[in-house]
């Protein structure tokens, strides 16, 4: 992806949560000059991977196929292993309609994915085999409490207010429903850890190849290397 394109994805989406009055914290607006003076007292943010995440998943066409997420908070992996301290992650997501998060699945993290307003959420589900393949067999999941079975591949649409429970292993691919314009997504989990906990079906990449054709508007989660020397 071009970085004058993250610039633009990045204020679109502040207006698009604005307009949904979803709030952001501070760090969300710090420029690269702001981090290059930031001391210790930052750390947690650069190393949980909190703030923005835009993604073509190496794809050369964000609009088809593409995610733009920014995490709240997170936990470390240790926490998880140790069963102590911060267990838990929290996102807000913006789907596009028709915009396509690969299928995939989590070894370790279960997510409640959360419509927070605008459009319907599709989200076609498998269970995966021991091969870590898809499985033929029907699924069944916790829609707000209510279990709801769908066949291997059958979708589950949410609405504004809406959420479902998607355990381990569990493979996911969703977009926003056509016609109903954008979908604001919240994900509450378990500790997040993309470098080692998904399992994309086709082999992709979780994280986008930057060309720099513009300075940077805001740091993406993976930026924080270059431009804050307290980690």
């Amino acid at each position: 992806m071009k970085r004058s394109e993250i610039n633009r994805i990045i204020q679109d989406g502040i207006t698009f949560l604005n307009q949904m009055r979803f709030r952001l914290p501070p760090f969300a607006f710090w420029t690269p000059d702001d981090w290059r003076r930031k001391g210790p007292e930052c750390r947690e943010i650069a190393e949980r991977r909190l703030g923005w995440d835009v993604t073509d998943f190496g794809s050369g066409d964000f609009a088809r196929t593409g995610l733009f997420l920014f995490t709240l908070r997170n936990g470390a992996p240790e926490n998880a292993r140790r069963g102590e301290g911060k267990l838990y992650c929290e996102k807000i997501m913006i789907v596009r309609e028709r915009q396509v998060t690969p299928a995939h699945f989590h070894f370790v993290k279960t997510e409640d994915i959360i419509v927070r307003g605008g459009g319907d959420l599709v989200i076609h589900l498998w269970n995966s085999d021991e091969r870590e393949g898809v499985a033929d067999s029907d699924v069944t999941v916790s829609v707000d409490g209510v279990l709801t079975t769908v066949p291997a591949g059958g979708a589950v649409v949410l609405k504004p207010g809406e959420s479902v429970t998607l355990p381990q292993r569990l493979y996911h691919t969703f977009w926003a429903r056509e016609g109903g314009g954008d979908a604001l997504v919240g994900e509450v989990s378990l500790v997040n850890d993309d470098h080692t906990d998904n399992r994309f079906l086709a082999p992709i990449g979780r994280f986008s190849v930057i060309e720099e054709d513009a300075p940077l508007l805001h740091l993406l989660c993976n930026d924080y290397e270059r431009y804050y020397r307290q980690q």
